[in-house]
């Protein structure tokens, strides 16, 4: 794939260069990416955005912002137009009439991020560029609105049906394992030893998406630990001198990490189809497998204390575990899902709350953001569906008994 698309962009460059499209008064790219909209020559399209993207990234922030502000105001829609199309499709809906309503209410800056996406390898500039929105736009109203047709855009490009599962062993392209190294965003890895341990035993498995234009990136990426019964602790997970085990010799499949590579591709949910692909993949190719589980971490848990002025229990396992157990079933957001954003994720997938951990995480990480505690998240294959639903609709989160009994410990300290 990465070579045919070098191929492809060889090919694309040396056909506009071959006409002599350049840019010789060093136009503005906000100028060029007006040019580009109205573009009907397909080389000179490609020459243009070409020109944009590369000039792009040499920009400084406030002139990225510049030409953010630019695409955001002079190419949005024409309010006025919008309001008059409907009013003709309401009086008359026709297929005239459907196409100018969809024509009036698109902006511009739609088509100029298609036309730009037309250039071989542009989809990771792109990509990039808005990372680049996110972080400098915040705030500003016209430019988080105007990531929402990113978005948009972005959730068509990258859904599911165009995304490649790969697994990730240690026998994997260097410039692939460098990225996990950099990417991994929940346990760091210390050097390429400690990779190493993650990715070449028989007991461990790495597996990460990746979209045909970015096939040197990963998106999204988990790392699998084969266990017999379910682990409580990362550090023993993980430990430089464990002794691997048999896959033959395992029951379950524990997902201890998992991470987004693409600050550009935020919001755009590809987890939910990682793990529950990866658990039906392990599934069918090992019959040994019975359980699937994370070993997560609890971020929200010590700053939403702090917050409550409650205290944290230290090294009282008991009491952390109810501490634990009471947020992760107890505390809402303002549309009744809970803060933590780690359970919302799991939960959204239709995963149940099994059990709740002290000292599962004694780095200094693990600490600070739980006082150590993490939580195992239990993917039944033929239950997850029926607790997404529940969850989507009527906010319910599904959890163990003993992490319920757990949590009504602490509730009743509570009062």
């Amino acid at each position: 794939m990465t070579l045919l698309a070098d191929v492809l962009s060889t090919v694309f460059e040396r056909r506009y260069r071959a006409f002599g499209l350049k840019d010789p008064d060093n136009r503005p790219l906000q100028d060029m990416a007006t040019d580009l909209v109205g573009s009907s020559g397909e080389t000179s399209g490609l020459a243009l955005a070409e020109r944009i993207l590369s000039g792009f990234e040499t920009l400084s922030d406030e002139q990225k912002l510049d030409f953010f502000h630019h695409i955001a105001t002079d190419m949005n829609i024409d309010a006025e137009a919008v309001r008059t199309a409907l009013d003709r499709y309401e009086t008359d809906p026709s297929k005239a009439s459907y196409r100018a309503f969809m024509a009036a209410s698109e902006p511009q800056r739609q088509e100029l991020i298609r036309r730009l996406n037309g250039l071989p390898g542009a989809t990771g500039a792109l990509v990039r560029m808005r990372a680049d929105l996110l972080r400098l736009g915040r705030g500003a109203p016209e430019l988080e609105a105007l990531d929402l047709d990113f978005r948009h855009l972005f959730a068509s490009w990258f859904n599911r049906g165009f995304l490649v599962l790969r697994p990730i062993s240690w026998e994997s392209p260097a410039h692939i394992l460098e990225k996990i190294i950099v990417y991994e965003a929940v346990h760091a890895i210390d050097s390429w030893s400690d990779l190493q341990r993650r990715l070449q035993p028989l007991d461990r498995r790495c597996f990460a998406f990746f979209h045909p234009a970015m096939p040197d990136e990963p998106l999204i990426f988990v790392e699998v630990a084969l266990t017999k019964g379910i682990p409580g602790s990362i550090q023993t997970l993980l430990a430089e001198n464990r002794e691997s085990v048999l896959p033959e010799d395992t029951d379950t499949a524990v997902f201890y990490s998992i991470s987004n590579c693409q600050a550009g591709l935020a919001s755009i949910s590809f987890g939910n189809f990682l793990i529950k692909q990866v658990a039906s993949d392990l599934a069918a190719e090992m019959s040994n497998l019975k359980t699937f589980v994370t070993l997560s971490p609890i971020p929200g848990l010590a700053s939403w204390a702090e917050q409550e002025s409650i205290e944290m229990p230290g090294d009282d396992p008991k009491q952390m575990r109810a501490l634990a157990a009471h947020y992760l079933l107890d505390t809402k957001r303002y549309d009744g899902l809970p803060v933590d954003p780690v359970a919302r994720f799991h939960l959204g997938n239709g995963a149940t709350v099994h059990a709740v951990h002290a000292d599962a995480d004694t780095s200094d990480k693990g600490r600070a953001q739980s006082g150590g505690a993490m939580v195992n998240y239990l993917y039944d294959l033929g239950k997850v569906a029926q607790n997404h639903e529940a969850f989507v609709t009527t906010q319910k989160v599904v959890a163990s008994s003993d992490v319920r009994s757990a949590a009504n410990a602490a509730r009743t300290k509570e009062g």
